[in-house]
């Protein structure tokens, strides 16, 4: 497997599990499992209030949305990794920095700049979103990226 396809795979793999993480939380905090509602939401970010109003078009833009902010952040870590060779001495660390940095950027540039009504900001929640983002990206991706990275000097030759 070449580095773009294991790059691929690690995209998909922490989208995943960051959506799944989004879908338990909202369940544990609600009591209702919404999954369609959530996607509309990451939808809205684009669409605003008619993302709520659609229909199954909206909850797949919901879902291809947010694997491409994924994806986004996956392609990041792995160039900045390749760059920044110290990033992987410590997978551990780097994870942690990594997911408070998507928190950052997601919630004072990206949410900010989208059509997402804005919220009042919740210490608990905005903590417990770090946690998500440290265990369901930063983690995996400074992993799976110290992996790629010994076995080929470099996190990020796409052949």
């Amino acid at each position: 497997m070449n580095n773009l396809s294991k790059i691929i795979k690690a995209g998909l793999i922490v989208g995943t599990l960051d959506i799944l993480s989004a879908f338990i939380y909202v369940c544990i905090k609600t009591g209702k499992f919404i999954p369609g509602g959530i996607l509309k939401f990451i939808a809205s970010g684009i669409f605003g209030k008619d993302a709520f109003a659609g229909g199954t078009s909206m909850i797949v833009a919901g879902l291809i949305f947010h694997y491409l902010v994924a994806f986004a952040f996956t392609i990041f870590f792995f160039w900045i990794s390749s760059r920044l060779k110290f990033i992987l001495k410590n997978f551990i660390l780097a994870g942690i920095i990594y997911g408070i940095f998507i928190w950052v950027v997601m919630n004072l540039v990206v949410v900010p700049l989208s059509n997402v009504p804005p919220r009042p900001f919740d210490v608990v929640n905005a903590i417990i979103n770090m946690l998500i983002l440290i265990i369901c990206i930063g983690l995996p991706l400074s992993f799976m990226a110290g992996r790629i990275d010994k076995k080929s000097n470099s996190a990020f030759e796409l052949h």
